[in-house]
């Protein structure tokens, strides 16, 4: 009997830090480290319910409303000739029969989020909002549906943060998630399945995880506390209720959860949120290199056993501009041992474009060399404030596997999605529709949206070239 194996998939439900300057303040969690075992008493039960019914008032629900386009099945039947003369026998104008190959419909989405401050802001994952074109928030307790407004996001860390108007909210508690042991008792709050609010209970199952494939910058709590659809965006707290991760992604091999969930430390999330509230996007710093782990096999070549073995170096980057190379091993940063490739990107990632950086390599030849790097601005770096402004009334993404999937993208397809155009506005005047894909402007090709916005910034007038369906549009556009 052949062996049949269920495939594991990833389910959605990542560094920088430098000149934060925070414009809110965080209701702070007590430092404390001390931990107790329950005692034993037959005369009271032990219950989490007091201490879980403040931060519960914290959770709220997040649904979303965004426009797709489908593919439609009945395409391929007008195709032939045969089928159309049955399907619209009365038309015989080719393209009047012809049905679109996609078609516009909405979809909607759940999830959940975590109110931190009084006057409404909320963090949430980068995947409950990306690309919504609605957001409203509800919170138990209040009869009302609140529009919310994106703040900022961070795909490479999926945090996202939103606000609403409103006044005196609660809070939650955010506690430090360095403080954090394997086997602290934890609970998952959030609105799973869009049945309502609901707690689960686990453990911390590990700390540190990363390599998980979920997110380019990972230091996953992993926890078994049961995470479901809906649960993304919620809160992961300790056992007096203050908020030490908000729930991210799950491993499954059913669609439901398995006991392995994954939860975006609070130390990492209060940082994301800060500067995304601050500055409405995240900037960091930029090498140009493709690395991995050092491997058996590799640890025998070089002296050093420790650091970040590098597979490419990308042209006209930072690290091919100083004369990295290919088997270069970095073994420090600005004189800090650097122990893996994970351990490299997140001190890459928590410096800033123009920072300049002491490198530390072991050649092939186990000569030790030193570069000065000037990092550059890492490509794809979302700026949700300026993106809305540059050309008013439209709205634009970058396109990834799942952007491709959803809108039937071909591959050969390149550039960035526009998800919104608002009427009335100079997007609507210079003739841009939803689903435009812009693949140029001017001469420059365009792939993503840091590209696009410096492309816009440096001319007064010129042509956008935009995908639609299958014909490429030219666009006039002026300052």
């Amino acid at each position: 009997m052949k062996n049949k194996f269920l495939p594991i998939s990833l389910v959605l439900t990542g560094f920088l830090m430098s000149s934060i300057y925070a414009k809110v303040t965080f209701n702070e969690a007590s430092n404390i480290t001390q931990r107790v075992i329950p005692g034993k008493n037959s005369n009271k039960l032990l219950s989490y319910n007091a201490i879980l019914k403040e931060p519960q008032k914290s959770v709220v629900n997040i649904s979303t409303t965004k426009e797709v386009y489908v593919n439609n099945r009945l395409y391929n039947l007008y195709q032939d000739p045969f089928f159309r003369q049955f399907l619209n026998p009365n038309l015989s104008n080719r393209s009047r029969t012809m049905p679109p190959k996609r078609f516009k419909k909405k979809s909607y989405a759940l999830g959940s989020g975590v109110i931190v401050t009084k006057n409404g802001y909320i963090i949430t994952n980068n995947h409950v909002v990306a690309g919504a074109n609605t957001i409203k928030v509800t919170i138990a307790g209040i009869d009302k549906t609140f529009n919310a407004k994106l703040i900022g996001r961070d795909p490479k860390t999926d945090i996202a943060v939103i606000k609403i108007d409103a006044k005196n909210l609660h809070p939650i508690k955010i506690a430090n998630s360095a403080n954090l042991k394997v086997g602290d008792v934890v609970f998952a709050i959030g609105d799973p399945f869009g049945i309502g609010k609901s707690v689960t209970s686990g453990i911390v199952s590990a700390l540190n995880k990363n390599n998980v494939g979920i997110n380019q910058y990972e230091n996953f709590i992993q926890t078994d506390a049961s995470i479901n659809p809906g649960n993304s965006g919620g809160a992961l707290v300790d056992s007096r209720g203050a908020l030490i991760g908000i729930n991210s992604a799950i491993i499954t091999r059913s669609g439901g959860f398995n006991g392995i969930g994954f939860a975006i430390p609070s130390n990492m999330v209060k940082k994301i949120a800060l500067t995304l509230i601050n500055n409405g996007t995240i900037k960091r710093g930029y090498l140009g290199v493709s690395i991995r782990d050092l491997n058996s096999g590799l640890k025998s070549i070089y002296k050093h056993k420790h650091g970040a073995f590098i597979l490419a170096v990308e042209k006209d980057t930072p690290a091919g501009k100083a004369g990295l190379e290919r088997g270069d091993l970095i073994i420090q940063i600005n004189g800090k041992p650097v122990k893996d490739a994970n351990d490299l990107k997140d001190k890459i990632g928590a410096l800033k474009p123009n920072d300049t950086v002491v490198i530390k390599v072991e050649n092939q030849n186990n000569k030790i060399k030193t570069f000065k790097v000037k990092l550059a601005k890492m490509p794809g770096s979302i700026n949700t404030n300026s993106n809305n402004n540059i050309i008013k009334g439209l709205k634009v993404i970058n396109i990834n596997a799942r952007i491709r999937y959803n809108y039937g993208i071909p591959k050969s397809i390149n550039g960035i999605l526009v998800i919104n155009v608002k009427d009335n506005t100079k997007a609507d005047k210079i003739g841009f529709r939803v689903g435009d894909i812009i693949i140029q402007i001017n001469n420059k090709l365009i792939k993503n949206v840091n590209q696009y916005q410096e492309a816009l910034e440096k001319i007064k007038k010129g042509i956008i070239y935009v995908q639609r369906g299958n014909y490429i549009i030219p666009l006039a556009y002026k300052k």
